[in-house]
């Protein structure tokens, strides 16, 4: 692991995840740029002090020279956006397999360069997106996928959160400090931290890709340098149209992201707040209740649940299940197999670029009087 200290929130999530299905161990770390905090953090998670890293830099090279039996095989990146390109990238080169938190960059040219570099490396790599790993989510892109709903019409998600809804980052937070700032976060602050969810879920779920895109974008707060607050209207590769919500100054709210998607014949709509159910619906006959571990699901669905019916599976069970199918791809191919299609259903190097080309397009047409903008990447 890169990153995830003491202090940190997202790493001690990732290390959760990566250890619920017994497919990962933590190995060695670098878990802070202070050589002296790595240390602590590392011996403090049981690691032996031969392992404990002071810089990204050494871990990679360190761990290159060893024995291919000893060395780590997979690097999990838990920084906050300003540090993932580097050793997202010396990482590959040296033949690692990569897990990154998101967005995936700083900015969409370094996206699009990781992405040509994880070409050439042969190595494998997921961004954790981390909502497309509940069951549900998986069930409802493939009841979209067979056609059921006919042609995708309407998409609509929102991702509403009220934690910045105060001058947070006056106070001393980290959480909020780096991700209101500019030269750490990137271009955009709630769109580019939770409105790059959003995007990914919306065009998972419809089984599409924005084409073009409207924006409104807003600093709330006052003394804010990023933005906390907007909306996006979008047009689909079929035609469709949506509408996007990122607010992290929705007072009260906390992290209830949903997803509707309406096609000629029926629609369904899902939520983290109730992750376990999917509503389907019919333009001529009674909504359905579809639920987490019913028999009736599909196989990408069951593949990704742990429980019998009626066992709520929430956030770390969604993101162990990026996880768990890296782990499997990966070996998969040690062993010189194809993964199951279940398998390979993780976000990748292609989520990752859509995400920064969201955040740019997102941010440029906020800023224009045209507005309209064409989703360039």
């Amino acid at each position: 692991m890169i990153g995830g200290g003491q202090g940190a929130f997202i790493g001690a999530v990732h290390r959760i995840a990566a250890r619920i299905d017994n497919e990962y161990d933590l190995v060695c770390g670098a878990f802070s740029s202070d050589a002296e905090k790595s240390k602590a953090s590392g011996l403090a998670l049981g690691l032996h002090e031969s392992r404990v890293y002071s810089s990204y830099q050494e871990l990679i090279e360190k761990e290159s020279q060893l024995p291919q039996q000893e060395r780590v095989q997979v690097i999990s990146i838990v920084t906050p956006n300003h540090v993932h390109f580097e050793p997202t990238k010396l990482a590959l080169q040296n033949g690692f397999h990569v897990v990154l938190d998101k967005p995936m960059t700083f900015s969409l040219a370094e996206a699009k360069e990781l992405q040509t570099i994880q070409q050439a490396s042969g190595k494998r790599f997921c961004l954790t997106h981390t909502y497309t790993g509940y069951p549900m989510v998986k069930e409802a892109r493939q009841i979209v996928q067979s056609g059921k709903l006919g042609k995708i019409r309407k998409v609509y998600v929102e991702y509403p959160q009220g934690w910045l809804s105060t001058f947070l980052e006056g106070s001393d937070n980290k959480q909020a400090s780096w991700r209101t700032d500019p030269t750490k976060s990137g271009a955009a602050g709630a769109m580019g931290d939770i409105g790059t969810h959003a995007f990914n879920l919306a065009e998972y779920v419809s089984a599409l890709q924005v084409t073009q895109l409207c924006a409104d974008i807003n600093i709330v707060v006052e003394g804010r340098q990023l933005d906390d607050d907007g909306a996006v209207l979008l047009k689909f590769n079929n035609g469709a149209s949506g509408v996007l919500i990122a607010t992290q100054v929705a007072a009260g709210e906390e992290n209830n992201v949903k997803v509707r998607v309406y096609g000629e014949h029926g629609g369904l709509e899902w939520q983290q707040s109730d992750a376990n159910t999917l509503q389907v619906k019919w333009l001529d006959k009674p909504m359905e209740i579809w639920r987490t571990g019913g028999g009736y699901t599909s196989s990408y669905a069951t593949h990704n649940t742990r429980t019998p019916a009626g066992h709520p599976e929430g956030y770390l069970e969604a993101f162990a299940n990026l996880y768990r199918n890296f782990a499997l791809a990966v070996k998969a191919d040690i062993a010189g197999e194809q993964p199951k299609a279940e398998c390979l259903d993780y976000p990748g190097m292609e989520e990752g670029v859509r995400g920064m080309a969201f955040i740019e397009n997102v941010i440029a047409s906020g800023r224009s009087e045209q507005k309209w903008t064409t989703f360039n990447i």
